[in-house]
């Protein structure tokens, strides 16, 4: 297990880690839509406040050695499933086509007028790209397997 810590990233408020990399696999913790370097803001709305969570989480990610395009599965933290629709919309233009797994669960107020925070689940990049590998090689020996005999 390995914790990350990097210089680049803010020093989180509480007992924890930004993230944790385990078995080839990043955790990232609950992200706030804080701004770094404007501890007194908080971004108005539902789409912006969803916008900077998925930031800050990305800053981890890359911080941990990977990417938005390796996460397997968010955890969204709501306080009203009324920002579902504002969520949704900001949410599918972070991750373009990539449609990791997903979860909206509504929990009640957050303080500092915070509407959500979101966690991260990715994919280590030098991890994804073995199995890629690993699954190319597979694929090629059995379609080798496959011409090489009297089925083909």
């Amino acid at each position: 297990m390995k914790l990350v810590n990097d210089a680049s990233l803010p020093i989180p408020p509480g007992h924890y880690s930004p993230a944790v990399i385990h078995n080839g696999l990043v955790f990232v913790s609950g992200q706030l839509p804080r701004v770094p370097g404007r501890p007194d803001y908080t971004p108005p709305t539902i789409e912006e406040q969803t916008y900077q969570c998925l930031l800050n989480a990305e800053a981890i990610l890359l911080a941990a050695g990977t990417r938005r395009a390796l996460v397997l599965k968010a955890a969204i933290f709501v306080s009203s499933t009324d920002y579902w629709a504002g969520v949704n919309a900001e949410y599918a233009k972070f991750f373009g086509p990539h449609k990791p797994a997903r979860a909206i669960i509504p929990v009640g107020t957050f303080r500092n007028g915070y509407l959500l925070e979101i966690e991260l689940v990715a994919a280590v990049a030098a991890v994804a790209a073995v199995a890629v590998g690993e699954a190319a090689a597979g694929a090629g020996q059995a379609l080798a397997k496959f011409w090489n005999s009297s089925d083909a």
